[in-house]
């Protein structure tokens, strides 16, 4: 398990010494606590919903977990093309702690990269309904970072070069994002697209990121947080699968 230790540091360090890539994967999260935020609010309070603010916070930190943690494959990739990644595979550690090891790391920095993005939002106004339930907020943050942690490793084993991954990472991460409730409240949808919210697994990690953020929920949390917990086991289980055939 010391393999899975030292690729799960390695993974941290290496996000870590990019200064402007810290920046740029901040920016639009934050962009949208601020600007939807406020710029939202009044209309959101007239409509009778309370503070938008308040609603779209859960969903912004969804955001930068979700995008950041899928770029697990991109990472994937960039180490395949320049031959790092053979150089890790030659070690004597069975594949599946050097596939572990990678997911953890990158899931650890989107995790971070979320409770940043808390931070700035409670500075910007929003305020969690119960500091008892934060520990919930984080443990259903890191289990969609280490969910879509696999899913990146899975597209990112699969493929060969990055314009590929960006593109079936879009066509997969964006609608699920888009019809997961992050942006609006789901009971407002018509029946076709109500029915494609309750299929898209991400519906339940935001909706339980809602109910340990704001006390708000569409579903029970019992329930998100085992609809979350299956995707992020079958995502590790398909990720190491994939990553135990790749060949460099």
């Amino acid at each position: 398990m010391s393999a899975v230790y030292v690729l799960w540091l390695r993974e941290i360090r290496r996000f870590t010494r990019s200064k402007m890539q810290i920046l740029a994967s901040l920016a639009q999260p934050l962009l949208t606590v601020f600007a939807m935020g406020f710029g939202l609010n009044e209309v959101f309070r007239e409509a009778g919903r309370g503070s938008y603010l308040q609603f779209v916070t859960p969903g912004a930190l969804a955001m930068i977990v979700i995008f950041s943690a899928s770029l697990s494959g991109a990472s994937l990739l960039w180490d395949r093309k320049f031959g790092f990644l053979k150089e890790t595979l030659v070690a004597p550690v069975p594949r599946t702690f050097i596939m572990l090891g990678r997911t953890l790391g990158v899931a650890t920095v989107a995790l971070l990269q979320g409770i940043v993005v808390a931070v700035f939002s409670v500075i910007a106004g929003f305020q969690p309904a119960s500091l008892t339930d934060l520990p919930a907020s984080i443990a259903f943050l890191g289990l969609i970072a280490v969910a879509f942690a696999g899913v990146g490793t899975i597209i990112g084993s699969w493929l060969k070069n990055i314009p590929d991954f960006q593109l079936v990472l879009n066509f997969l991460i964006v609608p699920m994002f888009f019809l997961s409730g992050a942006w609006y409240p789901l009971d407002t949808l018509p029946n076709a697209l109500t029915l494609l919210t309750h299929l898209n697994p991400l519906s339940y990690g935001i909706d339980g990121l809602r109910w340990a953020l704001n006390g708000q929920s569409q579903f029970s949390a019992t329930l998100d947080a085992i609809v979350l917990l299956a995707l992020a086991v079958t995502s590790i289980g398909l990720g190491a699968w994939r990553f135990s055939k790749i060949e460099v």
